[in-house]
């Protein structure tokens, strides 16, 4: 799926509002009667409601303090308290080329110095860590994948159009999200595997803050909204997708522990590759640019200017069609890629590298 940096409002209040309604209208809303002296079913709703307004009040006075306002240049974004350490995760196209930062937490009044530990773009992740720990800072809990399911409530913390310490509310509606960003500045956009879907409003400034469950768990960093190719590129409301904090947790880990991620678990073949077109000016395939030496293509047999057309079963038209195909993928993988050779159509068993 194809998606744009665009954070997404939501619709859809209004479409619950009418079925609730009309079930209302219908007298299909089933009223146990009331026992004497005791509380009536129709005193019961309000009851519910106030319950619930009272679990996301606690999960926003729990969590928003670890959810920072990070400033990289003339840009503003959010982030994450990750430790005790000062370590912040956010979002890579949040940091972008900058070294160096202004966080402003929620303990602090003027913005605190912050500088860069590792960004890695292939999964949209970086690490900067404050150059001195305020006291007070607060850790926020980061949950695992077993913690998402479509259907659960979340809530989306961070600075959205630089309105710090913001929440919006929705839900989860997918897991297992395979999302390309937008090409940025020249270069290609990463391709994520497993993100989770959610109808919390993401707008621009959100990415790399908070998508949060009602035990105040950190399940996702918010990443982007998708855009309606039927809409000029407008933001289709209510569709957003984050990071799942269990690849947040791989990656952080490994940056804080050794500078760098050394297991990204994302599978390569080990070459650059751009998009050919056929006499149409439609994407036909993919050419191997450069074939590293002593890589997965190259001990395949692959050579530059070999042009990949399937990986597997799956059709490869474009180079993000070839990035989501891997993303699919674990390194040590056997796969067969279908190429396109001197006019012939030829295959190569590759053992998938790692990127």
């Amino acid at each position: 799926m194809d998606a744009s940096r665009i954070r997404a409002g939501r619709r859809g209040a209004v479409a619950v509002v009418l079925v609730c309604a009309a079930a209302l209208a219908g007298g299909c809303l089933a009223v146990p009667p009331a026992r004497k002296g005791g509380p009536t079913a129709r005193a019961a709703l309000p009851l519910a409601a106030n319950d619930l307004q009272d679990q996301y009040q606690r999960v926003i006075k729990q969590v928003l303090p670890s959810v920072v306002q990070l400033q990289a240049g003339q840009s503003l974004g959010s982030g994450v308290v990750y430790d005790d350490r000062g370590h912040i995760v956010t979002n890579a196209h949040v940091v972008g080329s900058e070294k160096t930062f202004r966080v402003t937490t929620a303990r602090s009044e003027e913005p605190l110095p912050a500088s860069l530990v590792y960004s890695y773009p292939e999964q949209d992740l970086a690490v900067i860590k404050l150059d001195k720990v305020p006291e007070g800072l607060r850790p926020a809990v980061f949950g695992g994948s077993d913690q998402v399911a479509a259907g659960q409530i979340v809530l989306a913390m961070g600075s959205p159009l630089g309105l710090s310490s913001s929440v919006t509310q929705g839900i989860v509606s997918g897991t297992g999200r395979t999302v390309s960003e937008p090409a940025d500045e020249g270069s290609p956009g990463a391709t994520i595997a497993n993100m989770v879907q959610t109808s919390a409003a993401i707008n621009p400034g959100n990415s790399g803050g908070a998508l949060v469950n009602l035990d105040g768990q950190v399940i996702g960093i918010p990443t982007l909204g998708a855009t309606d190719p039927g809409m000029q590129g407008a933001a289709a409301a209510g569709i957003g997708f984050a990071i799942p904090a269990s690849m947040v947790r791989t990656v952080a880990g490994q940056i804080i522990g050794t500078g760098k991620v050394t297991d990204s678990g994302r599978a390569a073949l080990g070459i650059t590759v751009r998009t050919v077109v056929d006499d149409g000016y439609r994407p036909a395939g993919v050419a191997a640019v450069t074939v590293r030496a002593g890589g997965p293509a190259a001990r395949a047999g692959l050579k530059a200017g070999d042009v990949i057309t399937r990986l597997g079963d799956t059709p490869v038209g474009s180079t993000t069609e070839l990035a989501e195909a891997l993303a699919e993928k674990r390194p040590g993988e056997p796969v067969t890629v279908t190429y396109q050779r001197s006019g012939g159509t030829r295959t190569a068993r590759v053992t998938l590298g790692e990127q």
